[in-house]
């Protein structure tokens, strides 16, 4: 199989928007926004949408898989930035933050639960690394336990953010998001 040509600057953009005018529609509620619509916001034809994204679905698997990408890139960013605990504190509330803001696209999402798409669990897989990261940089550093992984925590907050249809969900998450975070450190050995 040949390589693949690189996309021109002209496509290169257009994806760019429709990227961008799709995730506006989705996180703004928009969620039945039809791909005419998307296509109009992003100043392109409907025809241009289709050369880049087959299916509706598959431009909303790459919405939330950018989503994602952002979301994990700011681990190591606050890493580089903080003591690990911080960073973990940071990150910790980042991820509340991730599943308001999901909120918006969760019916879009639900178009793509049907079908084979594993970016779900490759999403979940990818955020629990993240926070293996973390964790371990703060053991490493005598603060916090050890014991504890990545996928234990998006369990957890996966709880608490499955509340988030609920009046003043957001608040309480990260309350209990406090309280998880001053677990990790209960029993931590300071470095010496």
């Amino acid at each position: 199989m040949p390589p693949s040509r690189p996309q021109r600057a002209d496509a290169r953009r257009n994806r760019a928007a429709l990227l961008a005018a799709a995730r506006e529609a989705f996180l703004a509620g928009e969620e039945e926004s039809h791909v005419e619509e998307i296509a109009r916001r992003a100043g392109v034809a409907v025809g241009t949408l289709y050369r880049h994204f087959e299916t509706r679905e598959a431009l909303v698997e790459e919405v939330y898989r950018r989503e994602v990408d952002d979301l994990c890139a700011a681990a190591g960013t606050f890493l580089a930035q903080n003591p690990p605990e911080e960073a973990l504190r940071l990150f910790l509330l980042l991820l509340v933050e991730h599943a308001a803001v999901g909120r918006g696209m969760a019916v879009a999402l639900e178009t793509i639960m049907v079908t084979d798409s594993p970016i779900f669990e490759d999403s979940r897989e990818r955020m629990a690394g993240a926070l293996d990261e973390l964790i371990e940089a703060g053991t490493a550093a005598g603060t916090l336990r050890g014991g504890v992984g990545g996928r234990t925590l998006m369990r957890a907050l996966g709880g608490i953010c499955a509340l988030r249809t609920a009046e003043g969900w957001q608040d309480e998450a990260v309350l209990i998001t406090r309280v998880l975070f001053d677990g990790l450190r209960h029993g931590a050995v300071e470095a010496r």
